[in-house]
């Protein structure tokens, strides 16, 4: 436990260090947002590119500790795929900060992330089924599955980056999650264990410049890369989707009704941008940002810390619970705009 604790306070050291670096290099670059639209509730233009510090704390530190990443059955084709389709992330998010690229540019850059982890060897063999057993798939059963798994974490995390620390502090504590559960002795695997852990380092060392009122933002790269970071550990650490979508269900759910609305409104989901999701909703009640974030930290934490301890069927359950508070959250605030 010692070497994790190493590592641990290591990661988040050295994501310090790279999220200060940053800071004055996106200044340099004169790459910030700036609070020139509507849905942005930040007063003074705020550096991005922070999504390279947790990029380079989080590879730097499992390419340093390398050997321990083929203790179970990846190889290292699988983790080479894995920082490629990463880098692609972060080449998109750089170029989409810098230059503001459409969105259908923004998307070829997020569609080649999860085409390597399929074309390094990553595959959903089985699944449980709730009700007993398994669900077997084909390779390109499996494909479709980690193809549209991953490109759905991304645009989730991308769409819940709204307020300060709020993606960067849930996916923190997916990787916690997911560090437990892979570190419990019923379903070891100490190379994806290392890899949740650093991931929640990496952020809760950016997350100490991110916190309300941030010094820095995630960018375009970076909130995509914290989804597409913990959609991939839910997969290698054995399909471990459950886990994921508990810790993530609020913001999944969100993302789903988001999508369902613009539609509706006959707008395209992915080009079209708003107040109405879900944390501005919050927000608008008047609580502040940081206790909107710590709303969304607790139902992260209760329904996650709940997988760990659930088998599949009580997963499924957990599942309705969320979907019925999301329901109930999309009534009320319906309503309340109505009125």
């Amino acid at each position: 436990m010692s070497y994790y604790l190493s590592v641990f306070f290591v990661t988040a050291a050295l994501s310090g260090v790279f999220t200060l670096a940053m800071t004055k290099i996106s200044l340099k670059l004169k790459i910030t947002d700036k609070p020139t639209e509507e849905r942005k509730i930040h007063k003074h233009p705020v550096p991005l590119l922070g999504g390279v510090a947790i990029f380079a704390a989080f590879f730097g530190v499992l390419a340093f500790a390398r050997e321990n990443l083929v203790a179970g059955e990846l190889e290292y084709r699988h983790w080479i795929a894995f920082f490629i389709g990463a880098l692609f992330i972060m080449i998109g998010g750089f170029l989409d900060d810098k230059y503001n690229l459409s969105p259908l540019k923004q998307l070829a850059f997020s569609v080649l992330a999860p085409i390597c982890v399929i074309i390094g060897g990553v595959s959903i063999d089985k699944i449980s089924n709730p009700l007993g057993g398994f669900f077997y798939f084909s390779s390109a059963f499996s494909a479709l599955l980690i193809f549209t798994w991953l490109l759905g974490m991304m645009y989730t995390t991308k769409l819940l980056d709204g307020l300060d620390g709020l993606v960067t502090g849930v996916t923190a504590i997916g990787g916690f999650i997911i560090f437990l559960f892979t570190i419990s002795a019923k379903y070891y695997q100490p190379d994806i264990a290392l890899a949740a852990l650093v991931l929640s380092a990496a952020c809760l060392g950016f997350l100490v410049f991110n916190w309300h009122p941030a010094r820095i933002f995630l960018g375009e790269g970076g909130s995509l890369l914290l989804g597409f970071i913990l959609g991939v550990l839910a997969i290698i650490s054995g399909g471990k989707i459950a886990i994921a979508l508990l810790v993530m269900g609020i913001p999944v759910l969100d993302l789903v009704w988001t999508i369902v609305r613009r539609l509706w409104a006959g707008r395209n989901p992915f080009k079209f941008s708003d107040k109405k999701h879900l944390h501005f909703r919050i927000l608008d009640l008047g609580i502040g940002q940081r206790k909107t974030v710590l709303i969304y930290y607790a139902l992260a934490s209760v329904f996650g810390v709940s997988a760990l301890y659930l088998q599949s069927l009580g997963k499924m359950l957990a599942m309705i619970i969320l979907v019925l508070i999301m329901f109930f959250m999309v009534m009320v605030f319906s309503l309340k705009e109505k009125s």
